[in-house]
């Protein structure tokens, strides 16, 4: 053996630890690493933001659309510029509640503070970060690795922005210390996030008490109709309270300040 051979354990060997082979390893590190970081920086309890990647605020979209119009760009797309414009207001409505709840925790004892969490991403997930640390709190960031749409917002602070590879185990953290649960419009991932929090609390494999608001009552009335759910059975008329719609940032605000409850240091 060459005096310069240098033996390597298992986990300094990057092709292991990129192997197939070492999935579960990389799995647990994905519940570990944040629970030594999260415990560390004494954060017990969260208030997770759900919704579409997609929104800007309003001053983008505005500025988008005044671009286009008169530019000879298609009608499509100025179509869909004037859309973007109406659905800011989605973004500006989950800054400003951000922002409402990070104000009020403040004023918390540290082990009581509730601090916002989200994807990480653009849109609703940026709105939630921005409006958070405008209130001058932390605020944590659950990014994923995506072909498209993911990167993290410039409101993510560095030292609560999680990079997940698995969308299992950033669900969990969506939800292991969540104390509340906010869903603004989205697509897909926000109507499996929204579909997934749900059935943990109807099922109880969420124990603790854990309010949600399904926020913009006109968009989510379009897309579902879970009162038929209950018409045929399918779910108890009961569990249509483990939901509250919302419209405006002081109707969430209240409803969620008022249910919300505590839970001891690692009691999740």
């Amino acid at each position: 053996m060459s005096r310069d051979h240098v033996i390597r354990r298992a986990y300094e060997r990057p092709e292991f630890m990129s192997s197939a082979e070492a999935r579960s390893v990389r799995m647990l590190s994905e519940y570990l690493e944040p629970e030594s970081r999260l415990n560390k920086l004494r954060i017990w309890h969260t208030i997770a933001f759900f919704g579409s990647a997609r929104f800007t605020d309003e001053e983008r979209a505005r500025e988008r659309l005044a671009s286009l119009e008169g530019s000879g760009a298609p009608e499509k797309e100025i179509r869909h510029a004037k859309v973007m414009l109406e659905m800011s207001r989605y973004y500006e409505d989950a800054r400003r509640l951000a922002r409402m709840i990070t104000e009020w925790s403040l004023d918390l004892p540290m082990e009581e503070q509730f601090v916002v969490c989200s994807g990480g991403g653009g849109g609703i997930m940026e709105a939630a970060n921005r409006g958070a640390s405008e209130a001058g709190g932390r605020t944590i960031a659950l990014n994923i690795q995506l072909p498209f749409e993911q990167n993290a917002n410039p409101w993510a602070q560095e030292e609560l922005t999680f990079d997940f590879h698995y969308f299992f185990m950033r669900k969990f953290w969506f939800v292991y210390r969540a104390k509340a649960i906010a869903v603004f419009p989205g697509g897909f991932g926000t109507l499996d996030e929204l579909m997934e929090s749900l059935t943990l609390s109807q099922t109880g494999r969420v124990e603790k008490k854990m309010p949600i608001v399904i926020y913009g009552r006109e968009f989510w009335k379009k897309v579902l109709h879970l009162e038929a759910l209950a018409d045929v059975g399918t779910i108890d008329r009961e569990d249509l309270d483990l939901f509250r719609y919302a419209d405006t940032p002081e109707e969430a605000f209240e409803y969620l300040t008022s249910s919300l409850s505590f839970t001891v240091p690692n009691g999740q």
